[in-house]
């Protein structure tokens, strides 16, 4: 489990996002991970798409144990692959032909780039809060949203 202070145990920020809780939290990871992530592995390399998971798992772990007391109790810990999994779920909401096609009619109607931005991040707290189960790791869903969505919009992953 990652836990304050992470740098106490530096190795827990990769053993973390596949460590669950039980079953149940195992399973629920690994659909959203088979669902999102078939197709974002399938337009990549088998090394890009496992350093993408550990990636953004840890960085949404981190963010968790670092600001999380922000929404729930201080020096809680956190471990599993919903933060990888929400950024599969960013990656591919974003990374695809129709959000392409949304990104132009925006700049081409001129919406300045704040405000897309900002429209972008009301709706990933929205998916988020949505998404996310009583006591789950809030931001580090949301994290792994933004995480992933970003990932998507440059294409990290093409190969």
């Amino acid at each position: 489990m990652l836990s304050p202070p992470a740098v106490a145990k530096p190795w827990t920020l990769g053993t973390s996002v596949y460590a669950h809780a039980g079953v149940g939290h195992l399973l629920a990871n690994a659909v959203v991970v088979a669902v999102a992530g078939v197709p974002v592995a399938a337009g990549t390399t088998r090394a890009r798409f496992h350093g993408f998971v550990l990636a953004t798992g840890a960085l949404a772990g981190l963010t968790q144990v670092w600001l999380g007391g922000l929404v729930a109790p201080a020096g809680v810990g956190v471990l599993g692959t919903s933060g990888a999994a929400f950024a599969l779920v960013g990656y591919v909401a974003v990374a695809n032909p129709a959000a392409a096609a949304l990104g132009r009619v925006v700049d081409r109607i001129g919406v300045p780039s704040r405000v897309a931005a900002l429209a972008v991040g009301l709706l990933a707290v929205f998916v988020t809060l949505a998404f996310s189960g009583p006591g789950s790791a809030l931001v580090a869903h949301l994290v792994g949203l933004l995480l992933g969505a970003g990932a998507g919009r440059v294409r990290l992953l093409a190969v």
